[in-house]
């Protein structure tokens, strides 16, 4: 399944819904890091996340993870329930 890279900018017009399974426990350590590369080492994490017309990925940045969602550039949030994968 091909699924389509999506520009940060582009994110807040999307209605994203939860995953079809949450992998909110087993992303949380990889979310750290990428929190981590990208604060320290302005590296992109490709983040992979459910919205109503299909998954959609991301590359970019993740600036701060809270307890519900991860805060990229420009203060856009991605529900962490949304997510189902997230690379280096």
């Amino acid at each position: 399944m091909l699924i389509e890279t999506v520009e940060k900018e582009h994110i807040s017009y999307l209605n994203i819904i939860n995953a079809n399974e949450d992998h909110s426990l087993e992303l949380k350590t990889k979310l750290n890091e990428a929190q981590r590369l990208g604060n320290e080492f302005k590296s992109k994490a490709v983040i992979t996340f459910n919205t109503t017309i299909g998954p959609k990925r991301v590359d970019t940045t993740v600036w701060a993870v809270t307890e519900k969602f991860i805060q990229l550039k420009n203060n856009v949030h991605i529900p962490i329930k949304s997510l189902i994968d997230i690379d280096f």
